[in-house]
């Protein structure tokens, strides 16, 4: 498989890579990335194929949307997929900030803001930062504790802006699958992205998020495959779910990696295909910060792996039968 093969996302007209591209990590996710740095990890995904690029105003408050819109200026607009967020509203001293954000300030900081004047608000700075006009999709951003506002407000906003043409998709992000569900039920959205609960070790999405989607042509953009790195590099003090991992994942973490090992299979590789097992599944959407992470997903992406691999994880109880693999 390779990355720049091109798919319809869901019943909407956009057409995505299977793999895309997170900018969290630009932002400084854990770790500062120097500008030229950024700029050179979104251009080496463009030269891999990358047309589907993800970010948000909380990725290093406002950082990640500048420097994407820095790298993708140069790029005929029609040739890309670009997503943002709503639900975080950046302003001076906003109190909803987060512990590991690194680099430099943009003196900003985010306050969570799913109402209607909201929506209007963030997208329009969004705007500005990435120096577009419009938005292909747009997703509302962890609205955990904020379903009743985020229905009344920042859906109703995205529904007026789809019609105006302003963006492309609705769609709403999350951490969590049983939400994302009754979004998709309740609600009705275009797509969804679903972080870190369909992967080699979460297939939570699976118990009713993934089969509505299919049964309603929502597309789902699968996200945090790699668990926030245990399933990058399973060792001591590896991060599951921004925090250190637990001893018994690691533990499972590594059982996978000698199943995946004894069939000369990366474990980063089983990672990254495992979620388009599953028809749902239109794209991976991974974070890179460094030209050589994107040389290594998109290596990662094509590698080859036989179904002998998938049938020795479900033998070694590793993986539930009846989940559906590549």
């Amino acid at each position: 498989m390779i990355p720049g093969e091109r798919v319809r996302l869901g019943r909407t007209d956009l057409t995505v890579t299977r793999l895309g591209l997170g900018l969290a990590p630009i932002g400084g996710l854990f770790t500062a990335v120097p500008d030229e740095q950024a700029l050179a990890t979104v251009d080496r995904a463009w030269e891999h194929g990358f047309r589907l690029f993800d970010t948000a105003p909380l990725y290093g408050y406002g950082r990640s949307e500048q420097l994407a819109g820095r790298a993708l200026s140069p790029r005929p607009r029609d040739g890309y997929v670009l997503a943002t967020k709503v639900g975080r509203l950046l302003v001076p001293g906003g109190g909803d900030t987060q512990e590991f954000w690194a680099g430099p300030s943009t003196g900003l900081a985010p306050r969570v803001d799913f109402s209607y004047a909201g929506v209007h608000d963030s997208l329009a700075a969004s705007l500005d930062r990435l120096g577009l006009d419009r938005i292909d999709v747009l997703h509302v951003h962890d609205p955990d504790e904020h379903y009743d506002d985020a229905v009344s407000g920042a859906f109703r906003a995205l529904a007026e802006l789809r019609a105006a043409g302003t963006i492309g998709a609705v769609s709403v992000g999350m951490n969590q699958a049983p939400m994302l569900a009754r979004f998709v039920r309740e609600v009705g959205v275009d797509c969804v992205m679903l972080a870190g609960r369909y992967t080699l070790l979460d297939q939570s999405g699976l118990d009713e998020l993934l089969p509505l989607c299919a049964e309603r042509g929502v597309g789902v953009l699968a996200a945090g495959v790699y668990n926030s790195g245990l399933l990058a590099d399973p060792r001591p003090g590896a991060r599951y779910d921004y925090g250190p991992a637990a001893a018994d994942l690691l533990d499972r973490a590594l059982a996978i990696e000698a199943v995946c090992a004894r069939h000369g299979v990366p474990l980063r590789a089983a990672a990254l295909r495992f979620a388009l097992g599953h028809p749902a599944v239109t794209s991976v959407v991974v974070g890179a910060r460094s030209p050589a992470e994107v040389d290594d997903n998109a290596a990662m992406f094509a590698t080859d792996i036989p179904g002998g691999l998938w049938r020795d994880l479900r033998t070694a109880g590793l993986l539930p039968d009846g989940v559906p693999t590549p």
